[in-house]
């Protein structure tokens, strides 16, 4: 009877700590979201300030997206590869 018990609770666990992976995962595409909005908005705010640097700072704002877009998607697939 103590053995049954035993593997149901550990059954259990690793069913909870595979729904907290999971969790922890998704919150990990916050991070680059936030990021993301915080970018374009100082280069909207950049190129109000000085249009004539727009094609500049255009340029580095898609640079900048595409490393924080690595980042979100490394986050989410990884909640995929290792559930």
């Amino acid at each position: 009877m103590a053995l049954a018990d035993t593997s149901t609770i550990l059954a259990a666990a690793d069913a909870v700590s595979g729904n907290i992976a999971t969790v922890g995962y998704g919150l990990a595409v916050i991070g680059p979201g936030i990021g993301l909005g915080i970018l374009i908005g100082k280069t909207i705010e950049g190129i109000a300030r000085q249009p004539e640097v727009a094609g500049q700072l255009r340029t580095t704002m898609f640079i900048g997206i595409g490393f924080v877009e690595v980042l979100g998607l490394l986050g989410l697939i990884t909640g995929f590869l290792f559930p």
